[in-house]
């Protein structure tokens, strides 16, 4: 079963991490500024933001911190809106996404290929894992930024993986997390988590499949937001361009 644990007054699955550098700490705020805009402008600012020397970051740095601040996010998610007793050995027997997309887990470690197993532990393996990621400074160093040649395969692991709980918890859970009043929570988290991996290509397209429907809407809702911001941009335009002719 998942167990929670408090990090200040929350709780969390485990334990909240910090960016080693002020850099970063710096990079993180960003990034959560915009977890809080709409889902429009949260589409247009998970691209690489530009350093105050005109320059963009770099890719791998902005890739550091937002895995880690995803981590978080999901580590919050799990400790908050998970129940006792919601997501069991017996409520959820498998690690799936509905009827048709089921999971195996295997890290190359204590599980060496692919086994089944209940989602709880499933989900407990793979934050495990990713912490282990987080913590080895050969694949995520803190004062330098020479990432290894595979870090990009490794973020995409990562973040395939994180989506498959986000699409657990929809698929098995969202009920039950809306009736707590939990689901703005897990709704605005969600969009700027694929928001952000679709933008830099994190996850292959045929892992989307349990999720197509609600990528969809929130990729149209976006559009649609971009759409209505340009047309009143528009409009008050025209409104301070006819009070500017009748002052003269």
């Amino acid at each position: 079963m998942l167990k929670s644990l408090f990090s200040g007054n929350k709780k969390t699955l485990k334990k909240i991490r910090k960016h080693g550098t002020a850099n970063r700490e710096a990079l993180s705020r960003i990034a959560k500024a915009y977890a809080t805009l709409g889902s429009g402008d949260v589409e247009e600012s998970v691209k690489l933001p530009t350093r105050s020397d005109g320059k963009k970051v770099d890719k791998f740095e902005w890739y550091s911190v937002n895995t880690v601040d995803f981590f978080n996010e999901m580590s919050l998610l799990l400790g908050s809106l998970l129940e006792e007793g919601m997501c069991t050995k017996k409520t959820c027997p498998q690690m799936r996404a509905g009827p048709k997309f089921k999971y195996a887990w295997a890290d190359k470690v204590k599980y060496k290929t692919p086994v089944n197993l209940c989602a709880a532990d499933y989900i407990d393996c793979l934050m495990t894992w990713i912490e282990s990621q987080l913590d080895d400074e050969d694949i995520f160093p803190i004062n330098t930024s020479n990432f290894p040649k595979n870090f990009e395969k490794v973020v995409k692991t990562i973040f395939r993986r994180m989506f498959r709980v986000y699409a657990h918890l929809y698929h098995h859970h969202f009920q039950q997390i809306e009736k707590g009043a939990g689901d703005i929570q897990l709704n605005t988290s969600f969009k700027h988590f694929i928001l952000y991996a679709l933008h830099f290509e994190l996850i292959p397209k045929d892992e989307l499949g349990p999720m197509k429907e609600l990528i969809q809407h929130l990729l149209e809702r976006g559009k649609k937001d971009n759409d209505d911001r340009k047309e009143s941009a528009k409009e008050e335009g025209k409104s301070g361009s006819d009070v500017d002719t009748q002052k003269k």
